[in-house]
């Protein structure tokens, strides 16, 4: 029976996810514990384990979820449960011979990215002649297109990154190790509701050249640029943000590469629009950063999508030929890293619409300083 708008979407997240199998040429889909999972059926294990969970879905027929017997009671009662049969497998017992009942025979199914290699080669090895393809290969657009209830969680998720970034600009970096002003971003997004801290880069001076450096023990110093990056999951959805400080008054260079990214981000951003490509988002961002004499100082794509999970398709890239459809939500990122001397990125989250695109974190791009 359904009881909720929470249930109500579950099942039609399932019913949609079948369709587009079937229009994809695929006999179903097997989806086990990982972001797909939960975004499908609302189902999350409390631990992931060497026992089989999977959901089937195919094609007009109900979901089926198999989860192991100790566990089904907290099956039975996920938030998607009334849309599918959940039954129990016990140990000793074999589950993918129980899935492969139902499953087509040769059938090609695509697989959940998160999907153990155990799982994978005990189903290969049980139905005989089937084929699997990864899940973002052959359903891309599966949770890239966000509902209007998505859309607003990733914009409060966004709002406290926002305000997370608010404070941390009133606190002390220099003197200070990164790893104590990462530590103070994992305090506020926890403070502004975020169950998850999936990541806090503080990349100052020659550290920032490194777009993925993990905060360290290196002293803040004045004079410093400090790339801050950081999100993670509030309400099951994700935040992402980046915004470079400087320690003290910058100088002329820093301004100006500053300056060239946020033009960039700017431009990527007003390239936004129902119908682009996106590997033609980050064509403009490359465009701007080139111009500028920058161009082999930018050295990574120039998004990445977001949803229950903080990186997921689609991703502006060179390549990427999926047009933008409204709902998509994802990251405007471009940055100019300098080895050895600083780096700069700016980033927001910012989703497709009818006429545009919105931003889904207002904080100031221009550079601030902080002390």
């Amino acid at each position: 029976m359904v009881t909720s708008k929470t249930q109500v979407d579950y099942g039609q997240r399932m019913a949609r996810a079948g369709r587009a199998a079937a229009d994809a040429g695929l006999a179903g889909l097997i989806v086990t514990p990982g972001p797909d999972l939960t975004w499908l059926c609302g189902y999350r294990p409390t631990a992931v384990t060497e026992r089989l969970t999977a959901l089937v879905i195919e094609p007009e027929r109900r979901p089926r979820l198999l989860v192991p017997v100790l566990e089904y009671p907290d099956a039975e009662y996920s938030p998607g449960a009334w849309a599918m049969e959940v039954s129990g497998w016990t140990d000793g017992s074999d589950p993918y011979a129980e899935v492969a009942k139902w499953m087509a025979p040769q059938g090609r199914y695509g697989m959940s990215d998160s999907t153990w290699a155990l799982h994978l080669l005990g189903l290969q090895r049980s139905v005989l002649g089937s084929a699997y393809a990864a899940l973002t290969e052959v359903l891309p657009m599966l949770r890239a297109v966000k509902d209007a209830h998505e859309v607003e969680l990733l914009a409060a998720a966004g709002a406290a990154a926002d305000a997370t970034y608010e404070e941390i600009l009133t606190v002390r970096f220099g003197g200070r190790r990164e790893s104590e002003v990462a530590a103070d971003l994992v305090r506020l997004l926890t403070e502004h509701g975020h169950s998850q801290v999936d990541f806090t880069i503080v990349g100052s001076g020659p550290n920032g050249a490194n777009p993925h450096h993990e905060a360290g023990d290196r002293v803040i110093e004045d004079g410093d640029m400090v790339v801050l990056d950081f999100g993670g999951l509030k309400d099951g959805y994700g935040s992402d943000t980046t915004r470079t400080v400087h320690v003290g008054e910058p100088g002329a260079e820093e301004r100006k590469v500053h300056d060239i990214v946020r033009e960039a981000q700017q431009a990527a951003f007003e390239a936004v629009r129902p119908g682009v490509a996106c590997q033609d988002v980050d064509r403009v961002a490359r465009k701007a950063i080139k111009a500028a004499g920058y161009g082999e100082y930018f050295i990574h794509r120039t998004g990445h999508g977001i949803g229950v999970t903080t990186h997921e398709p689609p991703y502006m890239v060179e390549g990427e030929h999926l047009p933008l459809v409204p709902g998509m939500c994802f990251s405007i990122e471009p940055g100019i890293y300098l080895p050895g001397r600083f780096g700069v990125r700016i980033e927001d989250i910012v989703t497709c619409t009818e006429s545009g695109g919105r931003r889904l974190n207002q904080t100031a791009r221009e550079m601030a300083v902080v002390r």
